[in-house]
């Protein structure tokens, strides 16, 4: 479905009790700017966004446009003064806090699901505080042992069996106790979150050509395809390993979710399929959490350039995942 079909359907029809949080993300980056288009709505909940009012109302400025009275937040304190495209360390802890206070919130159940701006992993790290991503950051607020990065464009889905790791250290990090884990999730979440009764799964190949019998590599047929055939012994619609450049084809069947080994083996098909109106959420979380497709965009933060498509796909998808 076009999005703005998908956005034109969902508002007259549906009207979610608890609010949406949504984090601004690095004030240096298009975040704010993201945060500000949302006041144009309407939406099909209430939003609550989690940023430094001061930076929101200075990028309103930067921008030309009135500082929306009506955009409800949630206020954390940047220590730095932010300069667009221009992202400080000093800010990083109060950006964490703040995702914090809007993870605790969902937990509380104040808040029927989180949407997140994107962050600045690298400033994060430049502070002196390990952070890999979101997806990890957030599984350890929780306590969830196991979190699944799924990226959904339309009906296209494509999750992660390992996330942001070097690609050296992939093949390491595969065993059969993380397949058996991501796929459970996976299969139990398509089901929940997105209303799948059975769905079809598509197991992607380590290797080229799937190890090629083996002369490619062992871990396809050695850690992977005894996994799948456990699946599918439980009635489970689960084929491969297959290779990844053809699981993604019409000539691969019918498919809910493609399960790719590692960051770019899934990604670049998804977001060259739906960049701009893609979806990340994290599965296997005790809440419900999507985010947008891209990152900072520091070099157009402020320039009004800034797309939203992602960050109202984000917000409609969790709409509709906690409406479930």
């Amino acid at each position: 479905m076009d999005p703005a079909t998908s956005r034109r359907s969902l508002r007259p029809h549906i009207n979610l009790k608890k609010p949406i949080v949504v984090t601004a993300g690095e004030p240096a980056g298009i975040g704010p700017d993201l945060c500000l288009a949302l006041a144009r709505g309407p939406h099909a909940a209430r939003l609550v966004v989690v940023a430094d009012p001061e930076v929101l109302r200075s990028r309103a400025a930067l921008l030309g446009i009135d500082f929306p009275r009506k955009l409800e937040l949630l206020p954390v304190t940047c220590p730095e003064p932010h300069v667009c495209g221009v992202p400080s360390p000093a800010n990083a802890g109060s950006l964490l806090a703040g995702l914090q206070l809007a993870v605790d919130g969902c937990l509380r159940g104040d808040f029927a699901a989180l949407v997140t701006g994107p962050l600045q992993k690298s400033v994060i790290n430049d502070a002196g505080i390990p952070f890999s991503g979101h997806t990890e950051f957030l599984a350890e607020l929780t306590g969830t042992p196991r979190p699944v990065m799924l990226l959904v464009a339309g009906d296209l889905r494509v999750a992660l069996a390992t996330t942001h790791l070097p690609l050296r250290d992939v093949a390491d990090a595969l065993s059969q106790d993380i397949l058996r884990d991501v796929l459970r999730i996976l299969h139990a979440d398509l089901q929940t979150r997105f209303a799948i009764k059975d769905p079809e799964i598509i197991v992607c190949g380590l290797n080229p050509h799937a190890g090629e019998g083996g002369y490619l590599g062992h871990e396809d047929a050695a850690v992977i395809a005894p996994v799948i055939r456990e699946f599918a012994d439980r009635g489970c619609k689960i084929r491969g390993p297959l290779p990844a450049d053809t699981a993604f084809t019409p000539a691969a069947g019918s498919k809910d979710a493609v399960l790719a080994m590692y960051h770019d083996q899934g990604l670049p098909v998804l977001k060259y399929a739906g960049f701009g109106h893609a979806v990340n959420v994290t599965l296997g979380l005790p809440i419900i959490r999507t985010s947008v497709d891209h990152g900072t965009a520091l070099d157009i933060a402020g320039t009004g350039d800034a797309d939203s498509g992602s960050m109202e796909a984000a917000i409609e998808l969790a709409i509709r995942m906690a409406l479930r």
